[in-house]
């Protein structure tokens, strides 16, 4: 269940790139606009020791309404005969500036007048940007003899709308500084643009359905997930109030990507173009380790709500290192994959199909990309969603790596990608040739050296790959493959029986 390809995402978020910075819902169609530079997401918590309002039962019915310059832009739900409620309700609001303070006001609901309970506000200047703030708003009324009103507790988390605009993949080169010379090749660097590739956890999602959503007009409904550069585009499924998706898939989360996970609703019809409905945040930093998390976020108003379920589990496998002592070679290291995947330990990995080991040595004979006849070439070696790369070698043809990857298995008729690329400064990177192997075709501890292809794997293109591959499986994996590898014979034996007629008199 990898992550698929988000083409049409990039698409919209290209074209603001130019001139605006941000991506605004609306009835019809996305639009740019140069005025609402912020997203305010909110998750209101819960509250605590509110005042009672309806002395009969010693209780009162509190909701929150938010509002900024006088307007409503959100209300809650309301929490009955609770003075200590739970909301966990989710929202987001584009800003025009930070120069306007948010004012929360807690009310009563009644059958005719609902009664006040308190008000607070939020300060927008006072907002650190793409930084999570947890604020316990102390409410209060000037016309109220109570001296305490109880508190409302609510994270806040202000967001430059920058932050959506396409980046290129992981793998394309970083833009050279101007008045910079040539960074120079040692070894510390290098280890340090490798290593800086490496996932320290994996994000398992599960996009589970929708409720409450407006079923009006026809259409389809679909939501987007990103973190960094990762994406991934759910199902189209037709407008109605509980469309379920039931769609899983892992991102992967690395030490120097701060940013939260944002997940995104959108309706499409026809030629009308796609509107949001609504867009809020997830906090992947705050997760628990091996704990499922269930998020139930409130869209924009009347607009239902989105479930999904997040795990964060730590990451093991992947590594890189020099061919002369790769991972499988250190018997120790090759022991410690072997206890993992043992049948005493198949109950704890079901979620672990195996381990790849896969070493780049060389590629001969490349095409030429510069007029002096070389190409800068380095190699990006892919595994479903996962994806590491070699170091560049400049001024060549005939490349050596001698780099060795790792990588855990998560579907056993995944497809290894390996794709040499050329370097090309601040521009993407020509690709020069690629190839794909099955997982259930690896021949394992055998150097193979293969023809490259073009980008479709349709056409043949100039130069080799010379790569060795190994291949552990879990335990509880063997069988599986050995079936897949070879035809299988089976034997059926009919039997077919005829009624035992009783003895007639």
């Amino acid at each position: 269940n990898s992550a698929e390809a988000c083409d049409d995402f990039d698409d919209n978020i290209a074209e603001l790139a130019e001139g605006a910075d941000i991506l605004l819902p609306g009835p019809d169609v996305q639009t740019p606009s140069p005025f609402q530079r912020y997203l305010l997401s909110i998750n209101l918590k819960y509250g605590r020791n509110l005042v009672v309002r309806n002395r009969r039962s010693a209780t009162s019915d509190p909701y929150v309404k938010f509002k900024l310059e006088g307007k409503q832009f959100y209300k809650s739900k309301v929490v009955y005969k609770d003075l200590n409620p739970r909301w966990n309700e989710s929202f987001s609001h584009p800003l025009r500036d930070r120069d306007h303070d948010v004012e929360l006001r807690v009310y009563d609901k009644n059958l005719t007048a609902d009664d006040f309970m308190g008000s607070s506000t939020i300060s927008l200047k006072d907002l650190e940007l793409h930084k999570t703030h947890e604020l316990e708003l102390r409410l209060e009324d000037p016309k109220s003899k109570e001296d305490d009103m109880g508190v409302i507790a609510v994270e806040v988390r202000l967001l430059f709308r920058d932050a959506t605009v396409k980046r290129g993949p992981r793998f394309r080169p970083k833009k050279k500084q101007q008045n910079q010379g040539p960074t120079p090749r040692t070894s510390d660097p290098l280890k340090n643009q490798l290593k800086n590739q490496m996932w320290t956890g994996v994000l398992h999602i599960t996009l589970v359905e929708g409720q409450d959503l407006p079923q009006y007009g026809q259409g389809d409904v679909y939501v987007r997930f990103r973190l960094g550069d990762q994406k991934y585009k759910s199902k189209n499924l037709c407008i109605q109030p509980n469309p379920q998706w039931r769609e899983q898939f892992d991102f992967n989360q690395f030490e120097d990507i701060q940013e939260s996970l944002q997940v995104e609703v959108f309706s499409k019809r026809g030629r009308k173009g796609t509107e949001s409905w609504g867009m809020f945040e997830v906090d992947v930093l705050r997760l628990p380790l091996n704990e499922r998390q269930l998020y139930t976020h409130v869209l924009d108003p009347g607009k239902g709500k989105l479930v999904f379920l997040v795990t964060l589990r730590p990451c093991w496998g992947v590594s890189i290192s020099d061919t002369d002592n790769p991972t499988l070679v250190n018997q120790d290291e090759r022991d410690s994959v072997m206890e993992r995947f043992s049948l005493k330990n198949t109950h704890q990995r079901l979620h672990e199909v195996g381990f790849l080991q896969v070493s780049v040595l060389k590629a001969n004979d490349l095409p030429a990309t510069d007029i002096n006849g070389k190409s800068n070439p380095f190699c990006v070696i892919e595994l479903g969603n996962c994806k590491l790369q070699t170091h560049t070698v400049n001024r060549t043809v005939n490349p050596e790596w001698n780099k060795t990857f790792t990588f855990p298995i998560k579907d056993i008729h995944d497809v290894v990608e390996v794709t040499v690329f050329d370097e090309n400064g601040d521009r993407c990177p020509n690709l020069l040739g690629k190839i794909a192997i099955p997982l259930l075709t690896v021949q394992d501890g055998q150097q193979v050296c293969l023809l490259l292809k073009k980008e479709d794997l349709g056409r043949p293109s100039k130069g080799t790959i010379t790569l060795v591959l190994e291949v552990i499986y879990n335990n509880r994996t063997p069988l599986f493959v050995q079936l897949s590898q070879r035809p299988v014979h089976f034997c059926v034996c009919v039997v077919v029986s005829r009624p035992v007629l009783a003895p007639t008199r």
